[in-house]
């Protein structure tokens, strides 16, 4: 004879304290991603350039680690002097590419006028088009229709910012050599950190994932970003559109955007193709040339060398793109790929977070979990093993 369960009041109080704990679980978790936001946002001054040494890092030690496969001397260099020539070659192409941005920068406020006079003109050639009885000067051009915007304060404040620019390369480059001085310690500082042989061993195995596919991610990602900048520079410069070197920096570190930043690259030489020609027939040649550029690395030469090594879902790649650009303007822009992929490891790693990176990833193939025991309770961990002193 089958036995009837019936509720009690002590199961329906258990079942209210349940409630009561989940409603105080989601109001911490609220709270703590708040205060989060907080603290990224108004640290971004000092949060940013470290982050950004953190690719750099990777970027260096991935150099590194390719010149010990050069044939004949890679393998006999030491790690340090590896790492030491990667550093120098960064640098030096970080250098390179600042030169080259004041140097551009300097000389479009030089032709600004020449612009100006070309803008001018093509306002006015749309006026006869169009049967307006009066054409506009400059002065009425930009009192009625730009709505008192200059040019030359819009160059003015480009000028100053390089200032800027240059500061904050010097500072992550700062920043990432010692980040590079300290990562051979990292490893002693881990083990008298986690005292757990179990957990110690998880926590290398979240870093090395990490690691590897960020590290992965951005040296395919800089080679493909500066193939694109080699193509679009060298039809540039066929069609001969100006400053074109400036131009192709520019769409090799906006390509790092997701999405947008590939359209903001060809919008840029594509409007002053139209004030630098006369005729409508070169803006479309610039236009087609760099949407070919775009299509051939973003379709064909991106999806070949990368695959789906993130396994990031394109809508959660978005909202992490405006989440970041929020946050941190064009640096977040930039760096919400890789974040938004770490995240993903890490959230992967743990049971409890699991479901999140499910919806986070592509296809819902995350992984297990990694078993970290010593941070379960005694009665769930599994016996350890005996350790050797």
């Amino acid at each position: 004879m089958g036995m009837e369960r019936h509720d009690g009041p002590d199961s329906e109080l258990t079942r209210q304290a349940a409630l009561r704990q989940s409603v105080q679980a989601a109001f911490h978790v609220l709270g703590l991603a708040i205060m989060c936001g907080w603290i990224l946002y108004m640290g971004r001054g000092i949060i940013v350039p470290f982050v950004m040494a953190i690719i750099v890092a990777y970027v260096i030690l991935g150099l590194a680690q390719a010149l010990e496969r050069f044939p004949v001397v890679g393998h006999r260099l030491p790690g340090w002097l590896r790492q030491l020539i990667a550093m120098l070659v960064i640098g030096a192409a970080l250098a390179t590419m600042v030169s080259l941005i004041i140097t551009n920068v300097n000389q479009v406020a030089a032709v600004v006028p020449r612009y100006q006079d070309r803008l001018l003109g093509i306002v006015q050639a749309v006026v006869v088009r169009f049967g307006v009885e009066e054409e506009p000067t400059w002065t009425t051009l930009r009192d009625q229709v730009l709505n008192q915007i200059e040019i030359r304060p819009l160059i003015s404040t480009a000028v100053s910012s390089v200032s800027q620019i240059v500061t904050l390369a010097v500072v992550v480059f700062i920043y990432s050599g010692f980040l590079i001085a300290e990562h051979a310690s990292f490893g002693v500082k881990l083990r008298r950190a986690v005292q757990d042989p179990a957990t110690q061993k998880g926590v290398r195995a979240i870093i090395a994932e990490v690691n590897d596919r960020i590290g992965r991610y951005l040296g395919l990602k800089t080679f493909v970003n500066i193939v694109l900048g080699g193509i679009s520079w060298a039809m540039m410069t066929i069609v001969g559109v100006e400053f074109a070197a400036f131009w192709a920096i520019l769409i090799g570190l906006l390509n790092y955007i997701p999405y947008f930043g590939s359209f903001v690259g060809v919008l840029f030489p594509v409007l002053l193709s139209a004030l630098q020609f006369p005729d409508l027939g070169n803006v479309i040649l610039v236009l087609v040339v760099l949407t070919s550029a775009q299509m051939f690395v973003g379709n064909i030469l991106e999806p070949y060398v990368m695959g789906n090594s993130l396994n990031l879902s394109p809508t959660m790649i978005l909202l992490g793109l405006a989440f970041w650009t929020a946050l941190w303007g064009i640096p977040g822009a930039i760096l919400s790929v890789p974040i938004m992929a770490s995240l993903l490891i890490v959230l992967a790693s743990f049971r409890s977070t699991r479901p999140v990176a499910v919806m986070l990833s592509r296809n819902g193939r995350v992984g297990d979990p990694i078993q970290l025991r010593g941070t379960l309770p005694d009665n769930q961990r599994e016996p350890e093993e005996a350790v050797q002193p």
